[in-house]
């Protein structure tokens, strides 16, 4: 990567906590970086650290000029504020798109965020990929995360999709479901969008994972 752009990028990772989940998706970016020819930079606390550690380590990377991008894994251990942790990091190395200034230039028209998240930016890449026509299109997004869900219907409508967002208090999400003609599915409940929900011809991307048991297996 050097050879192309002149520098060697640098990826810093925060991650607080053992939970299983988050340090495989930490590893597999380990991994990522080092197929791509990116410096990774890695910083585990443990669950019981303060929230003013974390703002440490984030400043730290911050200041630090070898580092151009910084990933705080979430979640966070629910003593701590997501939120001024997510502010802390600098507009510019905020590759996650979480940074409210990035998140306010994505719901703009005329606006154009530094980062976006990456796994809406990734289904609307796969739209384009297999070449699924969105403008004009009545979509539907399951679920109204800050990570997924949000972000993915603000970039639908920058799509110029009609979109409507289905979450835990909407009514009949069977029948605003079933209206669209690209869905999708960001919830942490399996199994929730039946057969009988989804149109002759829609598209639909899962982005949930959800464990489920499996009753075939001894």
């Amino acid at each position: 990567m050097k050879d192309a752009i002149g520098v060697v990028p640098g990826l810093a990772v925060i991650l607080v906590g053992d939970k299983k989940d988050s340090a495989t998706y930490v590893r597999n970016k380990k991994k990522a970086c080092e197929s791509a020819g990116i410096n990774s930079f890695e910083v585990r606390l443990p669950e019981e650290s303060t929230e003013q550690e974390v703002l440490n380590a984030i400043s730290a990377f911050n200041d630090d000029a070898s580092v151009h991008g910084i990933l705080v894994q979430l979640p966070l251990p629910s003593h701590m504020n997501e939120q001024n942790i997510l502010n802390a990091v600098t507009i510019e190395k905020d590759v996650d798109g979480f940074h409210p200034l990035n998140s306010g230039r994505l719901a703009m028209r005329g606006r154009e965020p530094l980062f976006v998240p990456c796994t809406p930016k990734g289904c609307i890449e796969l739209l384009h990929r297999y070449g699924v026509e969105i403008k004009g299109k009545r979509a539907v997004v399951i679920g109204r995360s800050n990570i997924v869900g949000m972000p993915a219907a603000l970039l639908l409508q920058r799509e110029d999709a009609t979109v409507s967002v289905v979450h835990s208090r909407t009514k009949n999400p069977e029948e605003i479901t079933r209206q669209a003609d690209i869905i999708i599915s960001a919830v942490g409940q399996p199994n929730m969008v039946k057969g009988s929900w989804i149109k002759p011809g829609a598209v639909i991307i899962d982005v949930g994972i959800n464990p489920v048991e499996d009753e075939t297996s001894p």
